[in-house]
């Protein structure tokens, strides 16, 4: 019984251990999206979407969903999204880069996107290439300010870029993690995003976001929910709310 009691101890403590020093270098997803519209058929939306970071992730004791972000680790991204519903084809694609400059508390990021879409029968044949870059300063643990510019071309249409600000503070509201996000553009194109998540745990939250964006003339709040089911798998949903649309959507990642 002594032997039983030393190896049982010695096993929780080599699981414990190995949980703790988990570290992951990459993510992939698998997403799907269904739109309710009121004035038109249901649309359902496919997606896969990938991150590699240039050097493993270590979780040590932050939320899970904010391992990377905390642990400052620079990476490079790349979605694809597509839909086929009644003749309307909507693909997108996009590639992103967050780079953390090492031994300073600097950063910068780039993104590039392309939206393809087109409706059978019609003339409607529209793409639309976005982008943006950012530069930003890391003042405290968890803190991240930035200033950039965003832009969008459109074949045979209109073009424009604007500047933009983000802040995005990982925190401690009272026993919680938290986290808080704020982004806007100005100019030609004016966009506005606000997020909070609440980690009841380090592998479950809950949040809310407003989205509203007047180029493509977007208006959405939305409430959302995550959890590891281990330091590897996760699934998320969100729903969200429109003036003449809600969405429901669903994600499950695997990081290794």
């Amino acid at each position: 019984m002594k032997k039983l009691a030393i190896a049982s101890a010695l096993l929780s403590t080599i699981a414990m251990t190995g949980t703790a020093a988990h570290a992951y270098q990459a993510e992939v997803g698998g997403s799907y999206t269904y739109a309710d519209w009121d004035d038109y058929d249901a649309t359902h939306n496919f997606g896969v979407d990938g991150t590699y970071y240039f050097n493993p992730v270590q979780i040590r004791n932050s939320p899970l969903n904010e391992a990377a972000f905390l642990d400052r680790a620079s990476n490079v991204k790349a979605n694809v999204e597509y839909a086929d519903n009644d003749g309307i084809k909507d693909t997108q694609y996009g590639a992103g880069l967050e780079y953390y400059i090492p031994n300073s508390d600097f950063y910068v990021s780039g993104r590039v996107a392309r939206n393809e879409l087109e409706v059978d029968n019609t003339s409607v044949d529209a793409k639309v290439t976005t982008y943006g870059a950012e530069v930003g300063y890391l003042p405290a643990p968890g803190l991240l300010l930035a200033l950039g510019v965003t832009g969008y071309d459109e074949k045979d249409g209109d073009d424009g870029a604007d500047p933009t600000v983000r802040a995005k503070y990982v925190t401690k509201v009272g026993q919680y993690d938290a986290n808080f996000e704020a982004y806007g553009a100005f100019g030609d194109l004016d966009e506005y995003k606000v997020r909070t998540d609440l980690y009841l745990d380090k592998t479950l939250s809950v949040g809310a976001d407003y989205y509203n964006n007047d180029l493509t003339e977007r208006d959405e709040f939305g409430i959302s929910a995550k959890k590891f089911f281990n330091q590897q798998v996760s699934l998320e949903g969100r729903v969200g709310f429109g003036d003449d649309y809600n969405t429901y959507g669903v994600r499950a990642g695997y990081r290794f």
